[in-house]
C-alpha cells in the first residue's frame, strides 16, 4: 500500500528545503486540505478547521522510502524523540483534496502549539502570502 506526505511550507518544490523529500518521495501533484495556515516564524503551520471554506493548499507526494523519509522531517520539524515535548509539530494522516476531485489520505505536520497570538494566512498558501494576507 502506496504512503503519501502533503506538505504546505518550507518543503515545497519551489523552495531548497526540498532536497530533503525528493530523493525519497515522488511529486503527485498540487493539492489541499481543510485546515487554517498560521505564519510563524518565517515559516507556516497548519492545524484542523471544521469551517469547511478554510483551505490549506501545497503538494502531494507518494513516499517510497518512509522510514529514511520520516527520520530526515521529524527531525527538520522537530518532533523526533531527540527534542523535548510537547513538540511544536505532530505527525498525523489527514484527507487530501487534489484539483481532479482524488482524494487521498496523507501524512502531514500539524502544528501543535497555542495559536492565539499568530497571524493567520488567510489564502491558504505560504507560498503567495503577503503582510495583506494576514488576519490577526
Amino acid at each position: 500500500m502506496s504512503a503519501f506526505l502533503f506538505i504546505y511550507g518550507t518543503l515545497r518544490r519551489q523552495l531548497i528545503e526540498n532536497q530533503r523529500v525528493q530523493h525519497h518521495a515522488e511529486f503527485i501533484a498540487e493539492a489541499s486540505m481543510q485546515g487554517r495556515l498560521y505564519l510563524l516564524d518565517g515559516y507556516p503551520g497548519v492545524v484542523d478547521s471544521t469551517d469547511f471554506a478554510d483551505t490549506v493548499h501545497g503538494e502531494l507526494y507518494q513516499i517510497h522510502r518512509s522510514s529514511a523519509l520520516f527520520a530526515i522531517l521529524d527531525e527538520y520539524e522537530e518532533c523526533s524523540a531527540t527534542f523535548a515535548k510537547p513538540h511544536e509539530y505532530r505527525r498525523e494522516q489527514r484527507p487530501i483534496r487534489l484539483a481532479d476531485g482524488r482524494k487521498f489520505n496523507a501524512w502531514v505536520y500539524l502544528y501543535n502549539w497555542d495559536i492565539r497570538d499568530l497571524p493567520q494566512i488567510v489564502s491558504g498558501d505560504f507560498l503567495g502570502h503577503d503582510s495583506a494576507g494576514f488576519q490577526e
